[in-house]
C-alpha cells in the first residue's frame, strides 16, 4: 500500500533528485523556500508527463552511470586539448579525417541515444547517422590513423558500460 503511493507520488524517483539538484543549480542559491520550490516542481512535472513515458527506461546499476558520467566528462576535457592541439599545430595536409562504422550490441534506445550523445558531446567525433535496423552507427572523426581503433574504443570505454547500466 505505501509502496503503491510512493510511486503514485514519485514515478520517476531518479528524475526526481536530479530536477531538485537542477533546480538549486539554475537558481544559484540554496534556500528553505528555493529548495522547497524545487521539490514541489520535481514531484509535479514527472507526475504531469508519466503518460508520455510508457515504457520508462531501466537503469539497472545506477552506480556505474555515476562511473560512466565521470569518464564522459574526463574524456571530454582530454579531446578538447587534443583538438585545440590538432586546429592549432596541424595542418589540413596532417589531418586524416574518418567516416567509421560502429556495430552495436545495444538494443536499448535509450542506451543507443546516450551513446550517441555521448560520441557527439565529445570532441572531435560526431555520431551522423543511426542505421534502419539500429545494428551501426556512423561516425566521423576529425583526426585519427587507425579509424578501427577509435571504433573498439568507443565499444570498450562506451557501449560495454551502457550496456551494464541498461541491459
Amino acid at each position: 500500500m505505501l509502496g503503491a503511493i510512493l510511486r503514485r507520488v514519485f514515478p520517476h524517483p531518479q528524475l526526481t533528485a536530479f530536477l531538485v539538484v537542477v533546480w538549486l543549480l539554475l537558481v544559484n542559491t540554496i534556500s528553505v523556500g528555493n529548495l522547497v520550490l524545487g521539490v514541489v516542481l520535481s514531484v509535479l512535472i514527472p507526475g504531469i508527463t508519466q503518460p508520455f513515458w510508457p515504457d520508462r527506461p531501466h537503469v539497472a546499476r545506477p552506480l556505474r552511470a555515476i562511473e560512466y558520467v565521470l569518464i564522459v566528462i574526463w574524456d571530454i576535457i582530454a579531446a578538447n586539448v587534443t583538438v585545440a592541439r590538432i586546429i592549432l599545430f596541424k595542418s589540413n595536409a596532417d589531418t586524416h579525417s574518418h567516416w567509421i562504422v560502429v556495430p552495436l550490441e545495444l538494443r536499448s534506445p535509450e542506451a543507443i541515444t546516450m551513446l550517441a550523445g555521448t560520441i557527439t558531446m565529445t570532441p572531435g567525433t560526431v555520431t551522423a547517422m543511426l542505421s534502419a535496423d539500429a545494428s551501426h552507427l556512423l561516425v566521423h572523426c576529425l583526426h585519427t590513423d587507425d579509424p578501427d581503433a577509435v571504433r573498439d574504443e568507443i565499444k570498450s570505454r562506451y557501449e560495454r558500460r551502457l550496456k551494464e547500466i541498461f541491459e
